[in-house]
């Protein structure tokens, strides 16, 4: 058995019994595949991670930088009560709409909000609000520009808030100091800015499963 199938067994076992996809999970991938959005989207268990994340943070508020087409975003909202707020970044219109409609679907519309733009566009706008701060960021966007997401990500929280950053080893390609390419430049930078914050600590985890060579980041905010 090839490596790779053996990653996609293992996956299989692990989220059949821990992290299945429900009608409205299986419906939203349906419709990002329908409308040719790019397979970027976390696999299950990796969204049940985060909402797992967000239920120990007893998270209120969420901010999520990259929707696509909302599965991440419904697994994050689960996590949330009643009165709690997500607002999840998205560049293309496009996107937003197969998102929008996701989110509705699975009931989430009054909790979850999708605003289009660039996110450090729409960031400033969000600060301007003086929202309330977000207990835990998920950032799964352009990877060129991490290390300004992280930056905005501690203007808008609190300490004991949790900032992840997805998609960190790039295949591997995160130790290439030399690399001149966007998505390595800017992980190494979001990697090393965490690394040398005073205001943060993390760590950084290599995954390998049903979508190849990856990773995540994990940040905690300090006083």
């Amino acid at each position: 058995m090839s490596g790779s199938q053996l990653w996609d067994d293992v996956d299989f076992y692990f989220t059949s019994h821990l992290s299945p996809d429900d009608e409205s999970l299986q419906a939203t991938l349906r419709e990002s595949e329908a409308n040719e959005l790019p397979h970027a989207n976390v696999t299950a268990n990796q969204g049940k991670l985060l909402q797992l994340l967000a239920q120990i943070q007893d998270a209120r508020h969420i901010l999520e930088i990259g929707t696509l087409g909302g599965y991440s975003t419904i697994w994050l909202a689960r996590a949330l009560p009643a009165d709690g707020r997500l607002i999840s970044l998205e560049y293309s219109a496009r996107h937003a709409e197969v998102a929008v409609r996701n989110i509705a679907r699975a009931g989430l519309e009054k909790i979850v909000e999708v605003r289009v733009g660039p996110a450090l566009e729409s960031l400033p706008k969000l600060a301007d609000e003086n929202p309330a701060p977000f207990d835990l960021v998920f950032i799964d966007a352009d990877k060129a520009n991490n290390p300004h997401y992280v930056e905005w990500a501690l203007r808008l929280t609190r300490t004991g808030s949790l900032i992840i950053v997805d998609n960190v080893v790039r295949g591997g390609r995160v130790v290439d100091a030399e690399s001149a390419e966007p998505d390595v430049v800017g992980t190494r930078a979001a990697i090393e800015l965490i690394a040398a914050h005073p205001r943060l600590t993390g760590t950084a985890i290599q995954t390998v499963g049903s979508k190849g060579y990856d990773g995540f980041a994990l940040a905690r905010v300090l006083d």
